[in-house]
């Protein structure tokens, strides 16, 4: 006998909490998308301010560019079914003098082990940005750039990749590397995960 919630009911408990409503500046609204038979995983930051307001999950230019990385179009990169997108933390965390804050770190322990175990079909787990990276693969000594140019050594389950956003156009021009190794692979991988 088991006390599992049924992902529908879940997914209920994360979208209706508001654990955080006090530190987060435009209030609590979790933005994910999840199904059992998912089988890829994109595991990301937070959500911004235009993912806030609109409550799809990367619908903001970083998302334009993953989505391009991934080479799937808007129908399957936001097909549930197929894909299942879940960041560290699930709602905006307010802005700071560099950018937007870090992920609240209460969320992905109270959330993701339930909800990752709901997610039988997941083949693949994208790891996008350092929050996501050192949470499920510690620091181990590596910053992101070593990770992701190691992305080997941390398959078959998982791909750790830079932030997509446009604040990190420098970061790949001064890594080209991971146009030329990583970007192919990471799409050999999802194309064999036939998800179009």
């Amino acid at each position: 006998m088991t006390d599992t919630l049924p992902l529908r009911d879940l997914l209920v408990n994360i979208r209706n909490c508001d654990e955080c409503a006090d530190r987060l500046p435009l209030g609590p609204r979790p933005v994910l998308q999840a199904d059992s038979s998912a089988r890829l995983l994109i595991i990301g930051q937070a959500p911004g301010t235009r993912v806030h307001a609109s409550g799809v999950p990367w619908d903001d230019p970083s998302g334009e560019r993953l989505r391009d990385w991934l080479q799937l179009n808007s129908a399957e990169f936001y097909d549930a079914s197929k894909v299942a997108i879940v960041p560290m933390g699930l709602c905006y965390p307010g802005r700071g003098k560099s950018g937007d804050l870090p992920p609240d770190p209460s969320c992905a322990p109270k959330w993701h082990k339930s909800l990752f175990e709901q997610l039988p079909a997941v083949a693949l787990t994208l790891l996008v940005g350092t929050f996501a990276q050192q949470y499920y693969l510690g620091a181990g000594g590596r910053n992101l750039t070593e990770r992701v140019r190691n992305w080997r050594d941390y398959g078959p389950h998982y791909l750790p990749l830079p932030h997509p956003s446009p604040r990190n156009n420098l970061w790949l021009r001064r890594n080209s590397w991971f146009e030329s190794e990583v970007l192919p692979a990471l799409r050999a991988r999802v194309s064999a995960l036939a998800l179009n």
